[in-house]
């Protein structure tokens, strides 16, 4: 029997009155950071464990959604490393009570707030900035010092106040006549046959809910195409006999089938897209089948009844009795935003049904009415972070697992064919409602600032498990300050909204940079977060960082364009120059599989005056998102780069063999990963190797003479990564 860490099991039972706390001097020179033999596969595992229930383990980043929201076990092992002398062993030191009183941390892209959080909990005093208003408002939401009995009281409140409103929109009638609440109603999307002009409803098979393990437990339900009945099937049935009309129909099929459709009047095949578009508006909705929740206990499944279409009726009459019910905010084109432009979603209300809409207006109209600002923040939070499960874009996931699949399981806004209706106030057997966001979210969240664990796993007969140690860090919520002055003031946290290229943090007073920058070309966060934004300045205001109704920013970093991405990239790394000691680091996390993205990042650090001084990997953030699972050589790894100032005594030289030295390092970090039982894709060789020879460029004399030799290596990169991909390879040969 094993532990992962060697100080691990020694710390299962540390508890706070009676854990040594060591407090971590000053240094000067290299960092554990910079150590060849930074643990990273051992902490690669930690995270790996973590990463598998993020929302638990690290449950203060996840008050609300954010689509980059990286481990917190890699980060608390970033900073350590990088608050203490090369030497230091620094998985002892994860599992120990440390603290870095008197230091400063700063996050210029600070997300989820991980950084932040993890600096708090090491003793450290931290700075964070994000030029998002939605990233902003989370983190504040996160950090800040909650009075429980006082979130705990207005919970109750606003559930006496307006739970039996919103809960009366999802009541139905049982067979017996009695009442069931609905726990989710199921719709469809329909449009006309460009043919016949027949309604077709856009079903890609007619078995809308199975087990998410169906060899173990294989009935599903299917509707009929024919009547409507919902009928009990086996999930891979491809012929069914309707229990209501005894018409026969193959549960697998549907009139959808990928970009096309089939019209069961006509036999008329077309594009679904194109019939949208030429619709002139969104498709229209067919509610078809409810899962309902009866007195007892007992769940069961139906088709929708004329009295289910009476009450949705009703929900549309009242919400339009309703004044201002909610932000009618217009959807900008971009990358993320396209597809749901391409189907005619023009408004951001347009995502929701009337029902949605008019329940949403109920409860964003309550928590305007809180009084005190940090009580109506903390449940705006909660109120935004519901919107991700209650909206025509997020889907059924079946029994056994959490009911509701998101609206941005794909980071893009993807149109749901057949969308799911939750119950937005929520039942005790409910998913992605307001009152189990609020227990899973915002109590978990609260239960963990107050007492932070670490996870230890443990190895044993092969089999790996985990165990939560306490005792280790410093409570989170804080007191934050809203400018630099209050910060040195006293005050621990920092936190502000706008362009990190330009901040009021006084010169040379950071001590360490850790953050976690964008990527050029992949999901843009403002596009998505707009989604929120919306919401939150509905309830909250217009004033400060929501003055906009947009989060897009001119000055955002994130950007399609190479050069602009580069360009808004260096010129924070410029400014992270500036606020940084002379002795400080700048660490953040990257990868990508492209060479423009590596092309970017050697430019932008070159450029802001800084050499990167040690490259590895580490686990990333995502184990179970769909666009991992969906890619062919998905990226498993993060790289952790770490920069020192240029020393201008020194210039810009390199005086090894460049291919040699990238080549060793490489060989010896893959190697350790595969030795710690990490199989890794060809992506994630790809990117240990570019990340050792941009490390090595770094130093180079000129940016134009590193630039040349990284444009002229696309070969020689192919080639060692074939050497180095191949599982022959030992000590940096290939056997």
């Amino acid at each position: 029997m094993e532990f992962n860490g060697r100080a691990a099991q020694e710390c299962f039972d540390l508890r706070p009155d009676t854990a040594s706390v060591e407090a971590v001097p000053e240094f000067v020179g290299p960092c554990a950071l910079e150590d060849d033999d930074f643990p990273f596969e051992e902490i690669s595992a930690v995270a790996q464990a973590e990463s598998w229930r993020k929302e638990i383990n690290r449950p203060i980043y996840h008050v609300h959604k954010w689509w980059a929201q990286r481990l917190g076990s890699v980060f608390r092992a970033i900073l350590i490393g990088a608050l203490t002398p090369a030497g230091t062993d620094v998985l002892n030191k994860f599992y120990r009570p440390i603290r870095f009183h008197g230091r400063t941390v700063f996050d210029p892209f600070m997300g989820s707030g991980t950084t932040i959080g993890e600096a708090v909990k090491l003793g450290a005093s931290a700075i964070g900035r994000d030029i998002n208003p939605v990233a902003h408002f989370l983190v504040r939401n996160a950090l800040a010092i909650h009075d429980r009995a006082a979130v705990h009281e207005t919970f109750q409140s606003i559930e006496r106040d307006v739970a039996d409103p919103i809960r009366n929109h999802y009541k139905t009638k049982m067979p017996d006549g009695g009442n069931a609440d609905v726990l989710y109603y199921f719709w469809v999307k329909r449009v006309d046959c460009p043919e016949c002009g027949r309604d077709v409803d856009l079903f890609p098979s007619m078995v809308f809910a199975k087990h998410s393990n169906p060899r173990v437990h294989p009935e599903a339900k299917a509707v009929c195409p024919t009547c409507g009945e919902v009928n009990s099937v086996l999930h891979d049935d491809n012929h069914a006999t309707c229990a209501r009309c005894a018409s026969e129909f193959n549960p697998q099929s549907g009139a959808a089938n990928g970009r096309k459709a089939v019209c069961p009047n006509c036999d008329h095949e077309f594009q679904i897209v194109k019939t949208v578009r030429d619709g002139g508006a969104p498709p229209s909705h067919h509610l078809y089948a409810k899962l309902a929740l009866a007195p007892d206990g007992t769940k069961f499944y139906a088709a929708a009844t004329d009295e289910d279409h009476r009450s949705y009726a009703s929900a549309q009459k009242e919400l339009i009795a309703r004044d201002n019910a909610y932000p009618v905010v217009g959807i900008k084109p971009g990358y993320n935003t396209n597809q749901a432009l391409g189907y005619n979603y023009r408004h951001w209300h347009e995502m929701f049904n009337d029902r949605q809409l008019l329940c949403l207006s109920i409860l964003a109209e309550r928590i305007r009415g809180i009084h005190d600002p940090a009580l109506r923040d903390l449940f705006t939070c909660l109120f935004s972070g519901t919107l991700e499960f209650n909206n025509l874009f997020a889907s059924y996931k079946g029994e056994g697992t959490g009911a509701v699949r998101h609206m941005f399981a794909h980071h893009i806004l993807k149109p749901e064919r057949t969308p799911i209706e939750a119950n937005i106030w929520g039942t005790r057997k409910s998913s992605g409602s307001f009152i189990t966001m609020f227990e899973g979210r915002i109590r978990r969240a609260m239960d963990y600032a107050d007492n932070p664990f670490e996870l230890g796993v443990l190895n044993a007969t092969g089999k790996k498990s985990t165990r939560k140690i306490y005792g280790l860090s410093e409570p989170i919520g804080s007191s934050i300050a809203d400018d630099f002055i209050s910060f040195k003031n006293g005050k621990r946290v920092y936190l502000s909204c706008g362009d990190s290229s330009l901040t009021d943090i006084a010169d040379g007073a950071v001590d360490v940079i850790v953050t976690d920058p964008p990527f050029f070309d992949n999901v843009h966060y403002s596009q998505l977060a707009d989604f929120f934004h919306v919401w939150q300045r509905h309830i909250l205001g217009e004033g400060g960082a929501r003055s906009s109704d947009s989060t897009r920013s001119p000055a955002e970093v994130q950007n399609a364009d190479v050069s602009s991405f580069t360009k808004r990239l260096g010129a924070v790394f410029g400014e992270c120059h500036r606020v940084l000691s002379d002795r400080g680091l700048l660490a953040f996390t990257y990868h990508h599989s492209r060479s423009e993205g590596w092309i970017s990042v050697l430019r932008a650090v070159m450029e802001s005056e800084f050499e990167i001084s040690a490259a590895f990997p580490v686990k990333s953030e995502m184990s179970v998102a769909m666009p991992k699972t969906q890619a062919k050589e998905p990226i498993d790894l993060d790289i952790v780069l770490v920069c020192r100032k240029l020393r201008r005594e020194k210039g810009h030289r390199r005086d090894v063999d460049l291919w040699s030295a990238v080549h060793s390092k490489s060989a010896n970090q893959i190697n350790r990963l595969r030795a710690a039982g990490r199989k890794l894709s060809r992506n994630d060789s790809r990117i240990i190797i570019m990340a050792q020879l941009i490390r090595m460029l770094s130093r180079s004399r000129t940016m134009d003479s590193a630039l040349s030799i990284l444009h002229e290596s696309e070969n020689e990169i192919e080639s060692r990564i074939e050497a180095l991909h191949s599982p022959g390879v030992l000590d940096g040969v290939v056997s």
